[in-house]
C-alpha cells in the first residue's frame, strides 16, 4: 500500500512535461494519479494529443477531474478512471505521466516495463525512476519562481 499527497502540478511544469515528451496527435498519454485532471487537458487541448486516461483512485479527485474535462468540452477524448493505477492496464499508453513518490515509481517499474511498448515515453515531475536512467533531465521554473525537475525515461532506451 502507497500514499501519494494530491499536490497539483504547476501549469509551467505540465507544459514542459509534455513539450519533454513530444505530445501529438499521435499519442495516448496516461496520468497516473491524475488529480484534478490538468494533465490531461492540457495534452489534447494544447498538445492535440490523440486521447488522455487519467487514473486517481481519490473519488473527490475523480469528480473535479471530469468536472473540469466537462467544463472544457473534452468528453469525448478525456477518461478518467477511478481506481488505482496499479489494477488498471496501461499498455494503451504512448505517454505515461508521473508525479508520484520515488519509492511508488520504483513499485511501478515492473509495470511499465510489462506492459508499456518500447518508444513509450514515461515523463516523472520531481522523482526519479529508480533503476532506469533518463534520456533527458530538465528544470523548470513555476509561477512563483520555483524550480522543478522533470525526467523523462524512453522505454527501451531506459537501462
Amino acid at each position: 500500500m502507497y500514499y501519494v499527497p494530491y499536490v497539483p502540478t504547476p501549469y509551467p511544469v505540465v507544459r514542459k512535461m509534455l513539450s519533454l515528451a513530444n505530445v501529438g496527435p499521435e499519442d495516448v498519454v496516461y496520468d497516473l494519479g491524475c488529480g484534478d485532471g490538468r494533465i490531461l487537458i492540457v495534452s489534447v487541448k494544447e498538445f492535440n494529443a490523440k486521447k488522455a486516461v487519467g487514473i486517481e483512485k481519490d473519488p473527490e479527485r475523480v469528480k473535479e477531474a471530469k468536472n473540469n474535462i466537462l467544463n472544457h468540452g473534452l468528453a469525448d477524448r478525456v477518461v478518467v478512471i477511478n481506481d488505482d493505477f496499479f489494477n488498471v492496464d496501461i499498455s494503451e499508453a504512448t505517454v505515461v505521466t508521473l508525479f508520484l513518490l520515488t519509492s511508488v515509481n520504483e513499485a511501478l517499474r515492473p509495470k511499465l516495463e510489462k506492459e508499456l511498448r518500447d518508444g513509450a515515453r514515461v515523463v516523472s515531475h520531481e522523482f526519479k525512476i529508480p533503476g532506469w536512467n533518463p534520456v533527458r533531465v530538465v528544470d523548470v521554473k513555476d509561477d512563483n519562481g520555483l524550480t522543478h525537475t522533470v525526467y523523462l525515461y524512453v522505454k527501451g532506451k531506459h537501462a
